[in-house]
């Protein structure tokens, strides 16, 4: 059976570089860091080499990047050490972003006294700057914004100097989960008001596992693990070493490569899009995912013209044609709970059809999107 893997936002098939790269540290250098011998100071030398590389690619210091198990982790430690430790009373965000800032907000208005606003979003994905800026002038309170760079879901990019201007202006601190940026794009954080970040390696061809915080220098935070004094005693706990090395070579090849690599899967998504518009009647385009300046070139999130009965085993269908990718529609049946992304932009009508999210990397073919097309033709028309 044929094999295509269209779910690279979920996670990215690892680099062949990369597990050359893990298998040499866990064989060679499987010292404690912490150790002050020379297993352990070999061990160590991967960590900080990898700090300060990640430093170099974001235009920050090296003392400001902190390694974590991946974005949730460091989502959760920028908004909750922000919350304890910096007197912010008021968090911004918005209804689509990732669960990990989602739920974690959620849960501090649970059991605490802060404000959560939303801002509004338009049918394109994007955010209301205007409301943005409304509810920062509006506020008494210290105020934490914390807004998506990429959309995991449709892709939508935010004008992330325009927010941190915002919350510059308005004396606000400023969170951005850029777990679907990061390694695809050139970001240089030394130029944008932004105090802190997340990260996670296995979305640019990295291991599972392993991501980064960067948390601005001075910033006040305090640790929300505690025992060692690992990470600038910012996250206690024996770092894993193989994944840090396995992160800082994922990273290196995906800055080296960019260009050429975004320029093929720019074409890809193209070609996708195309191909799809020719061979089936009725399909849409979830927010702005067709326009490359307002959306990452990684992802497409579309619409079929499929029935609420046949919906049900839409993905069932591509799974066993071999195709793997991800649902994304509110009404969907077979799904706990629907998309809250798409619930907040997609009329009615088009939350009773079925949307999938297409996600694409370096490694996929102009064949595997023929081959999509055409399942997804025959299904429909069956």
């Amino acid at each position: 059976m044929k094999k295509v893997y269209f779910d690279s936002a979920a996670t990215t098939e690892v680099r062949p570089e990369v597990i050359t790269k893990m298998v040499s540290v866990l064989k060679e250098d499987y010292g404690n860091p912490s150790s002050t011998h020379g297993y352990g100071r070999s061990a160590k030398n991967h960590i900080e080499q990898t700090r300060k590389n990640i430093a170099r690619y974001l235009g920050v210091k090296a003392s400001e990047i902190i390694f974590t198990s991946g974005g949730t982790e460091a989502d959760n430690l920028a908004i909750n050490s922000a919350v304890r430790d910096l007197g912010v009373k008021h968090i911004i965000t918005t209804k689509i972003e990732h669960h990990a800032v989602l739920h974690t907000v959620q849960e501090i208005e649970s059991r605490t006294d802060i404000v959560v606003s939303y801002v509004n979003i338009n049918t394109d994905g994007s955010i209301d700057y205007k409301h943005l800026e409304s509810l920062l002038s509006s506020s008494n309170e210290k105020v934490l914004v914390s807004l998506m760079h990429v959309n995991n879901e449709v892709g939508t990019i935010l004008d992330i100097e325009r927010v941190g201007n915002l919350c510059n202006k308005h004396e606000a601190l400023f969170h951005s989960d850029m777990v679907q940026s990061i390694g695809h794009y050139n970001v240089n954080l030394s130029n944008l008001h932004v105090d802190f970040t997340a990260v996670s390696a296995h979305k640019f061809h990295g291991p599972k596992g392993v991501g980064f915080a960067y948390i601005r220098k001075n910033s006040g935070l305090k640790p929300l693990i505690f025992g060692g004094e690992q990470e600038r005693g910012y996250r206690a706990g024996t770092e894993s070493v193989h994944n840090i090395a396995g992160m800082d070579e994922a990273l290196r090849l995906s800055y080296e490569n960019l260009e050429e690599e975004k320029s093929y899967v720019t074409s890809l998504k193209q070609y996708f899009i195309d191909t799809l518009k020719n061979n089936i009647e009725g399909v849409k385009f979830n927010a702005s995912c067709c326009d490359p300046e307002k959306s990452t070139y990684t992802l497409l999130s579309v619409c079929l013209p499929v029935s609420e009965e046949k919906a049900e085993i839409l993905l069932f269908h591509l799974d066993i044609n071999g195709i793997a990718c991800s649902k994304g529609s509110a009404c969907q049946s077979g799904s706990g709970k629907g998309s809250h992304v798409l619930t907040e932009i997609l009329s009615d009508e088009d939350l009773q059809k079925p949307s999938i999210r297409f996600s694409l990397s370096k490694y996929n073919t102009k064949e595997e999107i023929e081959y999509t097309v055409d399942v997804l033709k025959k299904f429909i028309e069956e």
